[in-house]
């Protein structure tokens, strides 16, 4: 069954286009992610879909209900976590809870299973000002506070930017925890490694979006061998690749460089060869396989 649908939808300010004649659709109970650069247009996006934003053109729906003209019920039924920490800073972790739930209509009690996981681990500080929290703390209360009237539907817009990579790691098993409940999450985000814990992605790009599938299947369609390619000078070694006469594309990855030829054919000896002539030593070549950011260079080039 679909949850979120969305048509040929369009945004722009003034002569800059946010979002760009996009369309998907996200299942029930699906982990969906938006993964792309800042200024790709994922927060234009979600604030469409959460009621903030009207669009220029195109419809979207929430769990059937049209983002423009049933925005009264979609707040009700969606849960929004926006990228910069929004809460009362001058209020407590058990303040900024309470408030939320009351204007749902509910209480912590009441729905005190559902956030039960995330909660706990910052409950023996819910006297603290939400103010004085760490990163990964801020985090764990906002996610309680969008999810304490059981939405349907939970939009996180970067939840993990700016956090340690522990937070990270524990948020993204809380969102594994919170799919058992058969909500719809949609999550954005600009960390690569993170698709591979989506059940779909999206890789999106200038408010265009480049491809959507499982990150299993954008990874396999990656069309050109992959090399890994490392030597002593890194800097030179960029340089001389990019200036290489099969060089389709050269980007540095980590104390690698990611190198893809023109043809499919290429002979690893010849490049070799090529390095030694211009003075690099410890030269290491390998074929890797892609992984998603791979893929996305290379969707970026192909656009």
């Amino acid at each position: 069954m679909i949850s979120v649908q969305v048509k040929e939808l369009t945004k722009s300010f003034g002569e800059v286009t946010a979002i760009d004649n996009i369309s998907f659709d996200v299942n029930k109970g699906e982990l969906f992610g938006f993964i792309g650069p800042d200024g790709a247009g994922k927060t234009t996006l979600f604030r469409i879909l959460v009621t903030l934003l009207i669009q220029d053109k195109g419809t979207a729906f929430m769990e059937g209900h049209d983002v423009v003209k049933d925005y009264k019920k979609i707040r009700n039924m969606v849960g929004y976590m926006p990228g910069k920490f929004s809460l009362y800073q001058d209020l407590s972790v058990e303040e900024n809870l309470n408030f939320f739930a009351t204007i749902f209509g509910t209480s912590l009690e009441e729905n005190y299973d559902l956030i039960k996981d995330i909660y706990h681990q910052i409950e023996p500080f819910k006297k603290r000002l939400a103010g004085k929290l760490s990163g990964g703390m801020k985090q764990k209360l906002a996610l309680s506070c969008a999810m304490i009237h059981k939405p349907e539907v939970l939009i996180l817009d970067e939840p993990t930017t700016g956090v340690d990579a522990v937070s990270r790691k524990e948020f993204w098993e809380m969102l594994s925890k919170l799919k058992e409940n058969n909500i719809t999450i949609i999550v954005s985000t600009p960390y690569m490694d993170e698709a591979s814990l989506c059940d779909k992605v999206a890789l999106i790009q200038k408010g265009k979006i480049l491809s959507i599938d499982k990150p299993s299947n954008i990874m396999k369609s990656f069309p050109k061998p992959l090399l890994a390619i490392k030597a002593n000078n890194m800097y030179n070694l960029l340089y001389d690749m990019a200036e290489y006469k099969n060089t389709h594309t050269v980007y540095p990855f980590g104390e690698y460089l990611h190198y893809t030829p023109l043809e499919k054919t290429f002979d690893i000896k010849d490049i070799e060869s090529y390095l030694a002539s211009k003075g690099h030593i410890n030269i290491i070549i390998e074929k890797i396989e892609a992984n998603i950011e791979d893929c996305f260079m290379e969707l970026m080039k192909k656009n």
